[in-house]
């Protein structure tokens, strides 16, 4: 298993590993093609030992606050779960960032039914020896579509490289 950065002709088969997890909000093709290309340095991808893209991790470093890394999604292809690749993506895209603008916390928003993402979170922190807070960021009346689950945020820091 490879950590790499992604490129534009990843952005479909990153397109496909969101649509497949089926707990990913899905968004159109074009954007993942565009998060390839516009974001790759904040993103990364798992390739096999054939190349072939078996995860992907999507982050930014939020504007306000340029330490801050904010994971916007990660899935891992069904083959591969289960062997670590997650934590290996969280791991290899913090240490890149760290390296390339500095990084002092990550961040992510997880619903409170995805159990499995706040195990994988919680394990990162515990990794990096970090303190975890949880905070609700947009309620389920904040979004205009009915049946979206609140979004709580996961703030992880502060992060030593």
């Amino acid at each position: 298993m490879r950590i790499d950065r992604p490129r534009p002709g990843d952005g479909p088969l990153l397109w496909r590993l969101a649509r497949d997890s089926r707990t990913l909000d899905l968004n159109s093709a074009y954007s993942y093609l565009l998060w390839c290309r516009d974001f790759a340095g904040t993103s990364a991808v798992a390739r096999d030992s054939a190349g072939r893209v078996v995860g992907f991790v999507s982050g930014y470093l939020r504007p306000d606050t340029p330490g801050t890394l904010l994971v916007w999604q990660i899935a891992v292809d069904e083959s591969v779960r289960g062997l670590g690749v997650a934590g290996a993506l969280l791991d290899g895209l913090s240490a890149h960032v760290a390296a390339e603008h500095g990084l002092n916390h990550l961040e992510t928003t997880i619903s409170p039914t995805n159990h499995a993402s706040e195990r994988l979170f919680a394990s990162y922190a515990e990794r990096h020896g970090a303190t975890l807070t949880r905070e609700v960021l947009f309620r389920t009346d904040e979004f205009p579509e009915s049946g979206h689950d609140t979004e709580v945020l996961h703030r992880i820091g502060p992060l030593h490289f």
